[in-house]
């Protein structure tokens, strides 16, 4: 049996996988991987089955293998080492018994991945190992001394031994999104600023979501009181003080407040990835 021994846990690390799905009647989100695209490289890296659940982390990490095993790093670019050589990220790594892999803080991006072929073995709750921030369902966040299990959801290695990373994304970062559903309860003028105004990341961000800063609040239309509605990872809700929030894998299930716009699927990898001080700007969807 071979697990991943924790020496530092970094700065924010939790499992995560594909998420867990059907629940939202029951009050929990999907949650899964912020940024599924650079989750499922790295699987597929090292021969595992999508369902595998790999380390989403934020930098900083430092895990010892006991017994050999197969690792991969990918998402935001990091510096990668094992036993204080430097080895590649977006690569198969092979460690051996008591071998230490540390990932560094990411000079861009915000998260990066962790794939030990099989997968981390944590306990299924509700049919998914991922951890959910805001409900705190699943494992609790990775810590020092955590021994964290490798699982048995690999199959055949594919024969490329390393992928080339994403190219970088322009400033600002482009979003494409879809208006509505609620943006009849905003001013004409607050659409357009949404669309035609670049929006800067405040350091009020985590995997709940993002909130913005622009040229201004965005002014309501309509000031009554809206019943609570459905929300999905993407959506753009307007708070009373008329900045705007991007919910990304572990948003409330419902909320109150109007939906401006949503983000396309396809892009909300590259949102997982916005650091403070990044400009974005929403591109609407023809």
């Amino acid at each position: 049996m071979a697990w991943l021994e924790v020496v530092i846990g970094g700065i924010f690390t939790t499992v995560q996988d594909h998420g867990r799905i059907g629940h939202g009647t029951d009050g929990v989100t999907g949650s899964g991987a912020a940024d599924r695209t650079a989750h499922d490289a790295a699987n597929r890296l090292v021969g595992n089955h999508p369902d595998a659940a790999t380390l989403e982390m934020t930098g900083g990490l430092s895990v010892r293998s006991v017994g050999d095993t197969i690792i991969a790093i990918t998402g935001a670019r990091v510096d990668v080492t094992v036993n204080g050589r430097t080895v590649g990220d977006y690569a198969r790594v092979l460690l051996r018994d008591q071998d230490v892999v540390s990932v560094g803080i990411p000079a861009e991006g915000l998260r990066s991945y962790l794939a030990v072929r099989g997968g981390i073995d944590v306990p299924e709750v509700l049919g998914s190992r991922s951890t959910d921030t805001l409900s705190g369902t699943g494992p609790a966040p990775v810590r020092a001394g955590d021994r964290l299990l490798v699982g048995a959801l690999s199959e055949t290695l594919p024969s490329e031994e390393q992928i080339p990373p994403p190219a970088p994304v322009g400033d600002p970062v482009e979003l494409r999104v879809r208006i509505g559903p609620r943006d009849d309860w905003f001013t004409p003028a607050s659409v357009r600023a949404l669309l035609h105004e670049p929006w800067t990341v405040t350091p009020q961000l985590d995997r709940v979501g993002i909130r913005f800063r622009g040229p201004g609040p965005l002014h309501r239309s309509r000031h009554d009181e809206l019943p609570s509605e459905g929300m999905v990872a993407g959506s753009i809700q307007v708070p009373p003080e008329g900045h705007p929030v991007l919910f990304l894998a572990d948003h409330p299930v419902t909320g109150g407040y109007p939906v401006i716009a949503v983000v396309r699927t396809a892009d909300l990898p590259t949102a997982a990835q916005l650091r403070p001080g990044r400009r974005v700007r929403f591109v609407r969807l023809i």
